[in-house]
């Protein structure tokens, strides 16, 4: 018996099922958690297909850093479960005709004749001196260029995008400008007015006294 075949059902039972559990959980901390075993498992499916480089890089960036922001975040804010699911029946149509059109695609590519064991077979087993990280930099910086800086120039507007929308001026809503508040003086801050005494209040008291 074949044991790759056996490894590659199991960890995508596992990926499958982490996935739904991403979508299904109640609690925002077990989606992030199930989310976390999804990378795991997708990093061993990159193993099986000698794609060492990606499947350490998934683990140290995506699980490593992304994944653990992720649990943070969720875990101080005060989320409010109950606001969060009003109105999901309102945008259940809608999510059901998104979630048809995407299993009808999926149905398409995965179901044609450009995909399947004889168009895509198992990877050629390489030797000892072969590195797929000079590989797939051969086809980044190859191949694929083009491809490759249209999605960096695509992630840089995203950038700038979400640095707009974040620094946007908002009514009502005080700023402070560093700058300024190092440069200010004490006659910008404190003035000294010379006012003459007001003994009125003490002579009516003085009055009352007597």
């Amino acid at each position: 018996m074949n044991f790759e075949p056996f490894v590659f059902y199991l960890f995508s039972a596992i990926l499958l099922f982490a996935g739904m559990r991403v979508i299904t959980a109640r609690n925002p901390v077990h989606a992030a958690l199930f989310l976390v075993l999804a990378f795991f498992t997708a990093a061993g499916l990159w193993l099986l297909l000698e794609a060492e480089f990606l499947a350490i890089t998934l683990v140290l960036v995506y699980v490593g850093a992304v994944m653990v922001l992720f649990l943070f975040v969720v875990m101080m804010l005060d989320i409010n479960l109950d606001k969060l699911r009003e109105g999901f029946w309102d945008y259940l149509p809608l999510a059901g005709i998104v979630s048809v059109l995407m299993v009808l695609e999926m149905v398409v590519i995965l179901g044609g004749k450009h995909f399947g064991l004889k168009q895509m077979p198992a990877p050629v087993a390489h030797g000892p001196e072969y590195s797929n990280t000079k590989e797939l930099g051969r086809l980044l910086y190859t191949e694929y260029v083009y491809p490759f800086e249209i999605a960096a120039v695509i992630l840089l507007v995203a950038i700038v995008a979400a640095i707009a929308l974040t620094m946007r001026r908002r009514k009502n809503t005080k700023y402070q400008n560093p700058a300024e508040q190092v440069r200010v003086k004490r006659a910008d801050r404190v003035r000294l007015v010379s006012m003459p005494a007001d003994n009125s209040a003490r002579e009516k008291t003085e009055e009352k006294a007597e």
